[in-house]
């Protein structure tokens, strides 16, 4: 039996390939594609809404489907953990329906996000550049945020980082104490730079997306996820078996 997925923002770049990998794979079904002013009404029966429309349109569309009892892969930028936490409030005790917020489907960009919440308890000095298309709308980006998030968290017992003159502008967004520099530049895919200084050293933990072919294997991955999700669940990594456990 195929999952029955309705694609909201259908006629962006990331709502095109998503409809592609979903009609080329046998346990999906493309139920329906909606653009970001479309009728949201059009993906009931759906057994997934998948959002990746924009930041100002993506809460209503999650809003809807959850109150249409409809499980939903969020794509789009934008979530912040105060949203979240709003999010979160309004289907607990709900276990009926689950909503999954990936801010980055790339595999790499979430193996580089979790090996830069290792590294943060090791160094007080950290920062983030990231650089987008031009065309991206919103900034800092999504992962941005979500890393800045998790360095925040890894690093709740030692305290925020270092970020002198953060009175400046040119210092960057803070984001749970961390710098956060956003290009938008033409000729850019997405790439993020995550930099810890250290006593006599600096270390770069980069990512740097080269095509949207990169995003595949994680769509695929939520998408699957989606169906039986419950709750609110955040970040492609909370889906993904790492495999630490086998080395012991």
């Amino acid at each position: 039996m195929t999952t029955k997925v309705a694609v909201v923002g259908a006629t962006g770049k990331m709502g095109q390939l998503a409809s592609q990998i979903i009609e080329s794979a046998n346990d999906l079904e493309l139920f329906a594609q909606i653009d970001s002013k479309g009728e949201l009404s059009d993906m009931l029966g759906a057994d997934i809404a998948l959002d990746v429309t924009l930041p100002a349109v993506s809460q209503g569309v999650v809003e809807y489907a959850v109150a249409n009892g409809i499980n939903v892969l969020v794509g789009t930028s934008g979530w912040s953990s105060e949203r979240i936490a709003a999010l979160e409030r309004t289907i607990t005790g709900n276990l009926s329906v689950g909503v999954i917020i990936v801010p980055n489907f790339s595999i790499g960009s979430v193996l580089a996000t979790s090996f830069a919440a290792m590294a943060a308890r090791f160094y007080d000095s950290i920062e983030i550049i990231e650089a987008h298309h031009a065309s991206k709308l919103d900034s800092p980006s999504g992962t941005a945020v979500r890393t800045a998030e998790l360095i925040g968290n890894a690093r709740v017992d030692l305290g925020p980082v270092i970020a002198p003159h953060a009175d400046q502008r040119a210092r960057g967004q803070q984001v749970s104490s961390v710098p956060i520099h956003s290009l938008r530049m033409q000729g850019v895919v997405a790439k993020q730079d995550v930099i810890f200084g250290g006593n006599g050293e600096v270390l770069t933990l980069s990512h740097e997306t080269l095509a949207p072919a990169a995003y595949e294997q994680g769509i695929l991955l939520a998408l699957r996820a989606a169906k039986t999700a419950q709750g609110v669940i955040v970040g492609l990594d909370k889906l993904i078996d790492f495999g630490a456990s086998s080395a012991s």
